[in-house]
């Protein structure tokens, strides 16, 4: 048995160790579901983090930019992640504040109807479903790669593992192991780009050497390369396509069931701001060094096929043995804690929200969901077996879904006094159907859609239109106005200065973070792209006006904007200013 095969099955064992561990830990239904609403800090930025860097990240992305897209996947500001910063600031928080079990549920009380409830849960079976599949493949890639198992044994395996895991230890087994892998990948990322940049002499050197790569032309570009027999065939095209999907994959992070759904394990409001400004942070620089370390891997070999398979030959060919297996491990372990975290959030739609088992206990309750899980678990495998393997466009496919179908009902249950149940109810309806049925059409060549139609703007803006348009016709009731408005009573308990004083550290840790990413860009790609390929202005100076320069910008430009403005909802939220009779009260105690 080669260290890469022990590697993998250490972690399987430790992973299902710490599953039994915090399965006896699980006392009611509650506990299954939201880790009894106490997890900290830590532990949200680790589900958080591990339940988005899964497969699709670590071998589908990386693919994407060693094949076609170095430069513009190292370059673009990564827009997406800012979604976890205003979805904490106007979903997140109010979410916790609900005390909901599932996000469905969340969506049935605010609206009062189990319809709007039922038809969440629904998309959320069907797409965290097809999410749930591509991370299962890419279990079984990574097995079959690595270790004497088929593609097929490789399926099995990997689904046992999560599923017996899941079944018996619910949220509380997943938010500890995801915090237990983020670490492990999340160090090993920047482990892997050390050793394979190093291997060709620093960054700057192989910088230099892929932009006059002569089999790879326009790979440092900052669309990378297009044209025929590609996705896109003009520059304009890439734009297009990377504005929209940042903006919709920020929707995702802002509002997605297997990212939002965190913030009801929190501890308090402050721990759902803190938790979400970090991961923010943490996956905008993991995903800049996986980046950066798939596309420098063209200097060694540059005809890895498929393509998301980079990451396991850098690993065991460009690293040392134990690193590039502690690598392999990481990725492991972010392909099981994301299928644990889509499997417990299927099978707990399906359960409390499309099927609820009224009157029964809380075991009762706990059997049933596990039931579920089981069953949820076995569809996805049996799917496995007969859907082709392609985890970068299934992935995107699948988790854009959740941007038109639940985010302009998401934030308008927050903030609209207008929208009503069934503007909600045909709002996710027509989104997710926008969306999936332009997709379908597209993916089969019966429709040949331009980049500026793309099926997630699309499926959103037909969404919005809709909840406007039927909610018109309706009247919004007493019970979900004062539901609505009932979510905008800050609880006492979480106005706590020193808290707040503590979360706003964070918000300052996000601007600096802006300031330093596009300082970083400017001397470490732009400079020297220009100086590589002689665009440099004379006397050597930077030219300001091409396309890398000004995404370098874009990063200060995205991160420094939300950390002012978190800092101020802190304050203005959390550190409210006495009243008139307060402060006279309070000048009065103080001169007796």
């Amino acid at each position: 048995m080669d260290i890469y095969t022990t590697s993998i099955l250490i972690s399987i064992v430790v992973y299902l160790f710490v599953g039994n561990y915090a399965g006896r830990k699980v006392k009611h239904l509650e506990d299954y579901f939201v880790v009894g609403r106490n997890a900290p800090t830590l532990l949200i930025v680790g589900t958080l983090v591990a339940s988005v860097l899964s497969t699709n990240a670590f071998l589908g992305e990386t693919g994407f930019s060693y094949a076609s897209q170095g430069g513009a996947y190292i370059l673009w500001p990564a827009i997406w992640v800012a979604g976890y910063i205003y979805g904490a600031l106007y979903f997140g928080r109010y979410l916790r504040r609900s005390k909901a079990l599932t996000l469905a549920e969340f969506f049935g009380h605010r609206f009062n109807s189990k319809s709007v409830q039922a038809a969440a849960g629904v998309t959320i079976v069907l797409g965290l479903g097809g999410y749930l599949l591509a991370v299962t493949q890419g279990t079984a890639v990574i097995l079959s790669q690595l270790t004497p198992l088929s593609y097929t044994q490789g399926l099995i395996t990997s689904w046992l593992c999560y599923t017996l895991f899941t079944l018996y230890s619910g949220s509380r087994g997943v938010v500890i192991t995801d915090t237990l892998m983020f670490l492990l990948f999340t160090i090993m990322s920047f482990v892997a780009l050390y050793y394979i940049v190093d291997t060709h002499g620093g960054w700057l050197s192989s910088l230099t050497d892929l932009i006059n790569l002569d089999s790879k032309p326009d790979l440092m570009t900052w669309h990378g390369i297009v044209g025929n027999d590609t996705e896109w065939q003009t520059p304009r095209d890439y734009f297009i396509w990377s504005l929209i999907t940042g903006i919709a994959w920020s929707f995702v992070a802002a509002v997605s069931p297997w990212q939002s759904s965190r913030y009801l394990m929190a501890k308090s409001e402050h721990v759902v701001i803190r938790s979400a400004c970090i991961a923010a942070i943490v996956i905008a620089v993991s995903n800049l060094a996986l980046f950066a370390a798939a596309t420098v891997v063209n200097l060694s070999k540059d005809d890895i096929f498929p393509h998301d398979q980079t990451m396991i030959w850098a690993a065991m060919n460009m690293m040392p043995s134990i690193m590039g297996a502690l690598l392999l491990a990481g990725v492991m372990a972010a392909a099981l804690s994301s299928a644990t975290t889509f499997l417990s959030l299927v099978g707990f739609s399906v359960s409390n929200d499309i099927f609820p088992q009224k009157n029964k206990d809380d075991k009762s309750l706990l059997r049933f969901s596990r039931l579920v899980m089981l069953i949820v678990g076995i569809i996805a495998l049996i799917i496995s077996f007969f859907f082709p393997p392609n985890l970068f466009w299934l992935a995107y496919y699948v988790g854009t879904v959740f941007a038109s179908s639940w985010g302009p009902v998401a934030f308008m249950s927050i903030w609209s006094d207008t929208i009503t149940p069934r503007g909600a109810f045909w709002g996710i309806i027509s989104g997710f159907a926008g969306n999936v049925i332009l997709r379908f059409c597209d993916s089969f060549g019966w429709i040949d859609l331009p980049s500026y139609l793309n099926p997630i703007l699309v499926g959103g803006l037909l969404s919005y239109f809709v909840i406007v348009i039927i909610s018109r016709r309706d009247k919004v009731s007493e019970i979900e106005r004062s539901r609505r408005l009932a979510l905008h009573r800050t609880p006492q308990h979480e106005c706590n200065k020193k808290q707040a004083k503590k979360t706003q550290l964070v918000a300052i840790a996000v601007i600096i973070f802006g300031l330093i990413l596009t300082t970083l860009q400017l001397i470490y790609y732009v400079y020297p792209y220009q100086l590589a390929t002689g665009t440099l202005n004379p006397e050597n100076r930077l030219d300001w006006f091409t396309m890398e320069a000004i995404l370098a910008l874009c990063w200060a430009a995205i991160f420094v904007p939300w950390g002012v403005v978190t800092y101020r909802a802190i304050e203005q939220s959390y550190c409210p200013k006495p009243t008139l009779n307060q402060a006279v009260n309070q000048g009065g105690k103080s001169t007796q």
